[in-house]
């Protein structure tokens, strides 16, 4: 069975003012997302799943999501404020898939973070995935690597192939006793890890997943770090309390693209609801996917291997990042990585 790719874009239209302002960075108008999914293609990923919001549904099917009807088979996950929340409602009733006895607050209209984008699609996701940034570019190398993680992820052999020592990516490695019970409870994961200076923007601060590994590279810890610049001084961060930290810049940080099994998603209904509970009146909160990897790890209730790729991520966290952009994507036309027009031949 052929991966799937999740592809976050609930955020794409409010981020930029709105869809048709988000700017092209190819020369024949392809944007971010059309890089990244002709990747995930040639990788070998079977179907697209896009998270995206209702009120700009038709301008992203008539933008991005129509073209790619006729080269790989696509669905739509929707992420609403309400959604994965049942309301309040009789205690004698069955309570299903969402939260028990949760009222949306009224003055929100953001959606819960990147958690939450990932658990609205639980329905329309039944294998192994991906998960990326609708505006983030991951590179070739990257989906390739991600796709054959996946692949091993078949649940009607991965257990076999992980116990028995014939893993393709070590195939000689002897696993701890933790790491073997969750490869048989197919709570195995991956993340493609990059070197945090070159994931950093010219154009000011950002938020990274600064990661540590053991000496097997697997995720040992994930941390949301706010607020990461390059400075004249160094690579710095500031804590929630205004205290300023610095980075060597060597660091591996997660960049959204992870890879997961359908086991994700009774985790992270199990955050979520431990979220709203604690967090749910807060205005600006958000349930981030490295939070839950980190607290998985660190219970060991999952296991996340690390999968190094030398391509160049760059994204477009702010407007002035698009002329960034379109410069990398048109030296890597020039060195024949892309055609000039990405779909002509579709």
């Amino acid at each position: 069975m052929k991966p799937t790719l999740l592809i976050l874009a609930a955020g794409l239209g409010t981020r930029y003012g709105g869809l048709k302002q988000i700017d092209p960075i190819g020369p024949n108008g392809e944007i971010i997302i059309d890089y990244s999914i002709y990747d995930a293609i040639n990788a070998g990923f079977g179907k697209l799943v896009f998270v995206i919001r209702h009120y700009f549904e038709s301008a992203f099917k008539e933008k991005i999501g129509n073209k790619f009807d006729n080269l790989v088979e696509t669905a739509y996950a929707y992420q609403e404020l309400d959604a994965c929340v049942d309301p309040v409602r009789d205690p004698t009733e069955k309570v299903s898939n969402g939260v028990d006895g949760f009222e949306p607050p009224k003055d929100r209209d953001k959606p819960w973070g990147t958690g939450h984008a990932i658990l609205v699609a639980r329905d329309v996701i039944h294998e192994p995935f991906a998960v990326i940034n609708a505006d983030d570019y991951y590179g070739p190398s990257s989906f390739q690597i991600m796709a054959h993680f996946l692949a091993t992820k078949d649940l009607s052999c991965a257990t076999q192939h992980q116990l028995t020592g014939e893993d393709r990516f070590s195939p000689n490695e002897m696993y701890s006793p933790e790491i073997r019970s969750q490869l048989v409870l197919g709570n195995d994961y991956a993340m493609v890890g990059y070197t945090l200076r070159d994931t950093l923007s010219e154009c000011g601060p950002v938020c990274r997943g600064v990661c540590q590994c053991d000496e097997q590279m697997f995720l040992r810890t994930v941390v949301e770090r706010r607020k990461v610049e390059n400075t004249a001084t160094g690579v710095h961060y500031f804590e929630d309390d205004g205290t300023e930290c610095f980075l060597t810049g060597n660091e591996i940080v997660s960049m959204n693209m992870w890879g997961f099994q359908p086991s994700i998603f009774h985790h992270l209904k199990v955050h979520f609801r431990r979220f709203l509970e604690k967090r749910s009146d807060e205005r600006n909160s958000e349930l981030f996917i490295p939070t839950v990897v980190d607290e998985l790890v660190e219970k060991e209730k999952a296991t996340v291997r690390v999968l190094r790729t030398n391509d160049k991520w760059f994204g477009v966290t702010y407007r002035r990042d698009a002329a960034t952009a379109a410069r990398c994507i048109r030296q890597l036309i020039d060195q024949g990585l892309y055609p000039e027009n990405l779909w002509e031949q579709s």
